[in-house]
């Protein structure tokens, strides 16, 4: 009997945010090695599947890093990497796009279909829903640095995408995208999320990762941030504590929020639950960003 009451406080404790994100648009970027762990990721969507039944409307975002360089090195090409992106010529761009949008989108969509959900996969493959332009980054002289067919999200078909929403259906998004000319371009998975965030005005965009958030001094788990604004992920950027792969995925949360996006938050996929946990509970698990 005091299991059976445990369960149904649990119940009621998730009620009040079941109904504030009922209808509520969540972008979710999956990525990091978590995507190699078939278990935390099935878990992982079953979460998704029940925050749809119960009335938000989740979107998957997905990158797929270390796939891609399995397919590479078995290619026989060696990744090359400029100011912490992948340099992509057309011979990494075919690897790129296919193990993105024909492998990875194509087996999360089953998966959630295997559970009982209803999911559709939107690239160039399918109906294309991320639209682009070449992405060039500065060198420290401030010329433009060619990183081949780099690009970043300028613009989603909003009307595929939230009609697929309103459907029932969980939309997932490999990050790749087509330019003007219909070609593609080989997108951040962070930028991509958060752009789509910015431009459907998510309540909140998730980061899904190997990481449980943001710490202090990364070597001390008990300085893990539970909450922090916007001003303070600036410092914590300038002074170096937040850094390397965590500075894109930070950066793009603030673009995020700036463009009105209610909270970011960035947490880890291997903890069981780890979404629920973050959305329906009155403590998450993870670092909350907010404006």
């Amino acid at each position: 009997m005091q299991t059976a009451i445990r369960k149904a406080d649990v119940l009621l404790e998730a009620l009040g945010w079941i109904r504030q994100f009922r209808d509520r648009h969540v972008v979710i970027k999956l990525g990091g090695s978590a995507l190699e762990e078939t278990a935390a990721i099935r878990q992982f969507l079953t979460d998704v599947i029940f925050m749809e039944t119960v009335g938000a409307r989740p979107i998957l975002i997905h990158g797929g890093g270390k796939a891609i360089n399995a397919a590479m090195s078995t290619a026989g090409i060696t990744p090359r990497w400029v100011q912490g992106r992948r340099y992509t010529d057309e011979q990494t761009l075919e690897i790129v796009t296919k193990t993105l949008a024909g492998e990875i989108c194509g087996s999360l969509v089953e998966e959630i279909e295997r559970q009982g959900g209803d999911a559709v996969g939107f690239s160039y493959l399918t109906v294309n829903v991320l639209k682009g332009k070449q992405l060039f980054l500065p060198n420290p002289g401030g010329e433009p640095i060619d990183l081949g067919r780099v690009g970043e999200v300028t613009d989603i078909d909003r009307d595929v995408l939230l009609t697929a929403c309103r459907g029932g259906r969980i939309p997932v998004l490999p990050s790749v995208a087509l330019d003007e000319q219909g070609d593609r371009l080989n997108v951040n998975a962070d930028t991509a999320a958060a752009a789509v965030a910015r431009l459907i005005q998510a309540d909140k965009l998730m980061f899904l990762s190997d990481v449980p958030g943001i710490f202090l001094d990364r070597k001390d788990p008990s300085t893990l941030q539970s909450h922090l604004t916007a001003a303070r992920c600036r410092e914590l950027i300038a002074d170096g504590t937040i850094d390397a792969g965590m500075v894109p995925k930070v950066e793009a949360a603030l673009e995020a929020l700036a463009a009105g996006v209610k909270k970011v938050h960035i947490i880890d996929a291997r903890i069981p639950h780890s979404v629920l946990l973050e959305i329906y509970s009155n403590r998450g698990i993870g670092t909350e960003i907010v404006p």
